[in-house]
């Protein structure tokens, strides 16, 4: 479970170029629960996961990982237990490496010098196993250097890699926006495999309004560093891009909508 109480983020504080990029931030997701980020460009998305994995440390407030107040831990110490793959397939992956040298930095990641033995043991078997069970077709190329893989193979074996060791907490930072459709399409339903294979705390930024009613439990929409508007159950499942679209709009021009005017 991931619990934000009240956390701000201001950058430039106190200069003419100050951004308060967080404002009194809080958030509870729930383990095995799926949430969609949406908001403009600015509205705080990018700080908010990078406060959340410790790439940027808050002004105030606390952050909690299943019940362990991580706000202060180092981003190092944290990346033990959440798993975080970006828009750029190239850059979860190491070009240069092969399929099966990738997954073995992943598989040792955060582990003990006795499980690091036990891995390399048996990692032949167990990274077909894991690759196979995708149906990425990929499990008979471990040889075969990342760098030649397509995008969209590319970004699965990041997925693969940031859920093979079943993180706490998985980041996903408009993972699918650099990609085709056919391959965003692909990377989307093993995102989804693997989230609930693994009983996953996910947390998912995207400005596609079509992935934000179509995927997870809750939406959140963000905007000027606040949460404004969030949405989950049926209402959620009701839900239209353009009820998103119409929303977005409203936060834009000062008119903010209600919640029964969104969805009537």
């Amino acid at each position: 479970m991931l619990s934000l109480d009240q956390v701000s983020v201001t950058f430039n504080a106190g200069t003419v170029n100050e951004v308060r990029a967080l404002r009194d931030i809080s958030l509870l997701v729930e383990q095995g629960e799926f949430v969609t980020v949406i908001g403009s460009n600015g509205a705080g998305k990018s700080t908010l996961f990078n406060v959340i994995s410790g790439a940027v440390q808050p002004d105030s407030g606390h952050i909690n990982l299943d019940g362990e107040d991580m706000t202060y831990w180092p981003e190092y110490r944290r990346s033990h237990d959440i798993g975080r793959v970006f828009q750029d397939p190239r850059l979860g992956t190491c070009p240069g490496l092969t399929i099966r040298e990738n997954l073995s930095l992943a598989a040792i990641h955060g582990r003990s010098a006795g499980l690091r033995r036990d891995v390399k043991k048996g990692e032949e078997a167990w990274f077909f196993e894991q690759l196979e069970r995708q149906h990425l077709g990929l499990e008979h190329r471990l040889d075969a250097d990342v760098a030649l893989l397509s995008g969209g193979q590319r970004q699965a074996i990041t997925l693969v890699m940031a859920t093979l060791t079943k993180p706490k907490l998985l980041l996903l930072d408009e993972h699918t926006a650099a990609l085709d459709p056919n391959a965003a399409e692909q990377v989307i339903l093993l995102t989804q495999q693997l989230a609930e294979a693994n009983d996953l705390c996910v947390v998912m930024i995207t400005h596609s309004m079509q992935q934000a009613c179509d995927l997870g439990d809750r939406v959140i929409m963000m905007n000027r560093g606040r949460i404004e508007f969030e949405i989950a159950g049926e209402e959620r499942r009701n839900l239209k891009p353009a009820d998103l679209i119409d929303r977005f709009h409203s936060l834009q021009d000062g008119t903010e909508l209600s919640d029964a005017q969104l969805l009537s």
